[in-house]
């Protein structure tokens, strides 16, 4: 049998899909959530910190925000290809915080960014084996996506 845990971060965090039909082709910003969902055996061995579990969710917080929320929080993430987004984040000046990505910036398209962060550091500590199975992105109250590789 498996057990799942389910860990989050929140970033504030600008994007624009630029060829959107509607109001989203404009820069804009939203509290994302990133939820990371992993499997696994729980720690069978005795007296360790992690006994009885997958993983500590403290260990999952830390990497979601080294890599993850460090990287995009306060940012604005730009297409490669959206050629005036990334004129104007260069208008902003040096200290303007600008993750250009090689996608459109929608939730579908974080959330498997997202994994594909975060799935190499889940480590297998104590010989239960662990793998990240979703990562879920929640980009307004009413609208989450999800990546399942």
């Amino acid at each position: 049998m498996t057990t799942r845990i389910r860990r989050f971060v929140e970033t504030d965090t600008g994007h624009r899909v630029p060829n959107h039909k509607s109001k989203c082709r404009h820069m804009h910003g939203h509290r994302y959530r990133f939820e990371a969902e992993i499997e696994g055996e729980t720690v069978k061995e005795s007296g360790v910190s992690e006994e009885g579990m997958l993983m500590d969710f403290s260990d999952v917080s830390a990497i979601l925000m080294e890599h993850v929320h460090d990287v995009i929080d306060h940012a604005f993430v730009v297409y490669e290809g959206d050629t005036a987004a990334r004129q104007a984040c260069d208008l902003m000046g040096d200290g303007h915080r600008t993750v250009v990505v090689p996608f459109i910036p929608t939730a579908e398209n974080l959330a498997k960014w997202a994994f594909e962060q975060v799935a190499p550091h889940i480590a297998t500590t104590y010989g239960n084996a662990l793998k990240l199975v979703a990562m879920h992105v929640r980009e307004t109250p009413k609208s989450t996506a999800s990546w399942i590789p």
